[in-house]
């Protein structure tokens, strides 16, 4: 499943941890406690956290798998229907969302 797959994406970056979440989103994706991703209960929608160009770039680029969602400060948060997306895609907008969320520090780990 592609679910299982950003998971396990996910959970390959440094200090990422997967708690419980509220309402229609199974668990939430954290790094030192701070959320960049959650998956809804029945495993088919992701919201996860891009920088407002890349929110509308994702969507731009392919509108059924990508929709605009919240949108605070400089971040937008990205709805993926999980099914309608690329592997590869989600994969590149998890790492993101981990970096926009992770301390500068760990962030720079990553590139290392």
């Amino acid at each position: 499943m592609i679910e299982d797959e950003l998971v396990r994406h996910a959970l390959s970056l440094p200090e990422v941890e997967h708690t419980p979440a509220y309402g229609p989103w199974g668990f939430a994706l954290k790094v030192r406690g701070k959320s960049f991703a959650f998956i809804a209960v029945d495993g088919d929608i992701a919201h996860i956290k891009a920088t407002r160009q890349e929110q509308a770039a994702w969507v731009a680029q392919d509108p059924a798998a990508f929709e605009m969602s919240y949108s605070s400060g400089r971040f937008g948060w990205v709805l993926v229907r999980l099914n309608r997306a690329d592997l590869e895609d989600i994969r590149e907008l998890v790492t993101e969302a981990w970096r926009l969320t992770a301390p500068k520090r760990l962030a720079e780990k990553l590139q290392e």
